[in-house]
């Protein structure tokens, strides 16, 4: 069966109807990310100007063998960097280990581990499966009400505006990375993650898996001088 051309609109009126059309779409497809660029434009800092905050949280970013991926590492190094510097004195890392094959949480406490900050002031979130389970756990499971949020600049701002509607006072730390293919799939993943922020600050849905309340973060800052 054949499948003819779409057709333009004959009439100039139908022209007309089509390009308002098309224009609406485009608006209403960009509104999300509007409102990400409006709702975070005072939240974002760089790493020298970020205030003294008790927690940061580093969202995962994927693992290359086991370890840390590029972007992810730079992600972490941001954060320990934040950690020797004194700004801030206890680091939530928060990923995926919803297989045994599979821990992000361990990769970056090793990895923070390796790079001077003290196994005591890591706490691993091991069910941050996307960025809106993330910030519900750190207000809910961990009892986090005010952190600074580390990830590359693409992501950013979608991790600020959905922590700050999670509950969590945040201020974001945008890594810059080197701007590769990932790079560019990044941001353009981000015009379409979003609508499904818009919708999860919105209605608030559970995260995949709630838990129980834990005393890590608490304990880490107790300990801490």
């Amino acid at each position: 069966m054949r499948i003819g051309r779409p057709r333009l609109p004959r009439t100039v009126r139908g022209r007309r109807r089509l390009v308002r059309s098309v224009v609406a779409g485009c608006v209403l497809a960009l509104l999300p990310s509007t409102w990400l660029y409006v709702s975070t434009a005072d939240r974002l800092r760089t790493a020298a100007d970020v205030p003294r905050t008790g927690v940061a949280v580093v969202f995962g970013a994927g693992l290359w063998n086991g370890g840390p991926s590029p972007y992810l590492a730079r992600r972490l190094d941001a954060a320990a960097r934040l950690y020797r510097a004194g700004r801030v004195r206890a680091v939530l890392v928060t990923g995926d280990n919803s297989r045994a094959d599979y821990d992000e949480p361990s990769a970056m406490r090793a990895y923070l581990s390796r790079h001077g900050v003290p196994a005591g002031r890591i706490v691993s979130d091991y069910a941050g499966f996307d960025t809106w389970d993330s910030c519900v756990r750190a207000r809910r499971v961990f009892g986090v009400h005010r952190a600074v949020l580390i990830s590359q600049t693409f992501h950013i701002r979608r991790a600020v505006a959905l922590c700050e509607a999670a509950g969590v006072s945040s201020y974001g730390l945008g890594v810059e990375d080197r701007h590769d293919a990932t790079w560019y799939y990044g941001g353009t993943r981000e015009v379409f993650a979003a609508g499904k922020a818009a919708l999860d600050a919105a209605f608030h849905p559970s995260p995949e898996f709630l838990g129980p309340r834990e005393r890590g973060i608490q304990r880490a800052l107790a300990s801490a001088p």
